[in-house]
């Protein structure tokens, strides 16, 4: 008698797990919502992860860059001064920039063989104090292709 219990007993867990559900000691709703849930991230993923096609990409310029730093009479650099840059056959400045907390500035230009003309602009601007900063001298820079030029503005 003990051995037809045990039979019985396996053939109902038998039945039990050979219904269609992935849990079969777990109610049904409970275990479709596992599955649902399972199924939303492995979709969510690989959606995430796939590539982009080649004709959503953004074709970029190639560009050079012109990085400077704007110093003070007494060497320490200069926060909030506007840079102007244009190219050197120009009248007019092209791009307009202020230096950062550490006097430093940064424009990109097209690449290609050109000059351009950098200079700070001090109108409006004050020093310590009310001191008045007089402006240095225009740098030109001369740029071959994409490359970094580095350089320095300094005020009197």
């Amino acid at each position: 008698m003990m051995m037809r219990r045990r039979k019985k007993l396996k053939t109902a867990i038998y039945r039990r797990c050979c219904l269609i559900l992935p849990f079969p000691l777990l109610p049904s709703r409970l275990a479709c919502r596992f599955v649902l849930i399972g199924l939303l991230l492995f979709v969510g993923t690989a959606i995430a992860v796939r590539p982009a096609p080649a004709a959503e990409k953004k074709s970029e310029k190639p560009y050079a860059l012109i990085f400077g730093t704007v110093w003070s009479p007494d060497n320490h650099p200069l926060y909030g001064v506007r840079v102007k840059i244009r190219r050197a056959d120009d009248k007019k400045p092209r791009w307009e920039l202020y230096s950062d907390h550490n006097g430093e500035f940064a424009q990109r230009v097209p690449a290609g063989k050109a000059d351009y003309v950098v200079w700070a602009d001090l109108k409006g601007y004050k020093y310590n104090n009310n001191k008045q900063l007089q402006v240095g001298t225009e740098v030109t820079v001369h740029i071959e292709n994409d490359e970094r030029a580095y350089i320095g503005l300094h005020l009197r």
